[in-house]
Formats: structure tokens, C-alpha cells, sequence
């Protein structure tokens, strides 16, 4: 397991995605507790992007429940189809939303969120988590991090769960 993150100054977006990668995979290697996983994941997250709020929702049941983040306060329970969330989740797909103001439904946990991208961490067809990033800045997400956020989620999928 990695003790430290390492974190070059002045890369773009992507390059900063790149170098992550294999330090994520470094960081969840022999841990098997979920929880401790998905937290430091989204610590390093947030250390590396500085992204407004960073996090995860399970699904339990018919909802989803707030796990592990970094950030302000944040909703606790979502329901499947509710917001952006429950949309990806109901969905089964990533919602890149440049202006939440102009997302119908959107659940409003701080009204400092401007922008958000919700990635489902799907298990045998079934999604299991939410990864939900917030940003303060309007259409501050891409397809950059869709990609990368992707492949954050696919080891979230193969080696936490």
C-alpha cells in the first residue's frame, strides 16, 4: 500500500489523471476493507484536483446512502432516479452536468456546487456506488474526466469490491 501521494506540480488535467492511476492502484493493493478504500480514494482525489466535493454514495437497498467523502456536509440518502446521482444510477451511465441549475431535478446538498460529473461503479450489471464529484466552477468537468474517472471506477470494481 502507498503511504504517500505524489503529486507533480504544473501537469495538465489528463497528465495529473496519469499519474494517479497507478498510485490508486498502489493505494487499495491488500486493502480489503471497502470503507478504508473508498476513503482514501476520495482524499486523493480531492488532494489532487482540489474538486469543491469528492465522494461516494452505496446503494442499500432502493437508495442511495452517503459513504465516504470529503467535502462540506452532503444529502444522505438519494433515491434511485432523484437528482444526479439517482439519475447515473436509475441510468446505469455517467451524467456530466456543466450548470446544475439547469439540471431538472437537481438536489441542491450546497448551493456553492456549480458543476458536477456522477460515475456508476457497476458490478455484474448491477450498480453497486455512486462516485460523485462536485465542482464550485461552472463546467469545470470534461470528457478528460470521464475517462479517467472511468478507469478510477474500474478498480474500484475489480480490486475494492
Amino acid at each position: 500500500m502507498a503511504e504517500h501521494l505524489q503529486l507533480t506540480k504544473g501537469l495538465s488535467r489528463a497528465e495529473r489523471y496519469v499519474e494517479l492511476i497507478p498510485q490508486i492502484r498502489s493505494l487499495v493493493l491488500g486493502e480489503t476493507d471497502v470503507i478504508a478504500n473508498l476513503a482514501n480514494l476520495s482524499a486523493v482525489l480531492k488532494a489532487a484536483f482540489d474538486f469543491f466535493w469528492v465522494g461516494f454514495y452505496l446503494v442499500k437497498g432502493q437508495e442511495l446512502v452517503l459513504g465516504p467523502f470529503q467535502g462540506s456536509v452532503a444529502c444522505t440518502r438519494i433515491q434511485k432516479g432523484k437528482g444526479v446521482c439517482g439519475a447515473a444510477w436509475k441510468e446505469k451511465r455517467v451524467i456530466l452536468v456543466p450548470d446544475v441549475d439547469r439540471f431538472p431535478g437537481h438536489i441542491a446538498c450546497s448551493s456553492l456546487s456549480k458543476s458536477e460529473i456522477v460515475v456508476p461503479v457497476i458490478v455484474d450489471g448491477d450498480v453497486r456506488m455512486i462516485l460523485d464529484v462536485d465542482s464550485d466552477i461552472l463546467n469545470d468537468f470534461s470528457e478528460i474526466d470521464e475517462k479517467y474517472l472511468k478507469q478510477i471506477v474500474k478498480i474500484i470494481a475489480e480490486e475494492i469490491i
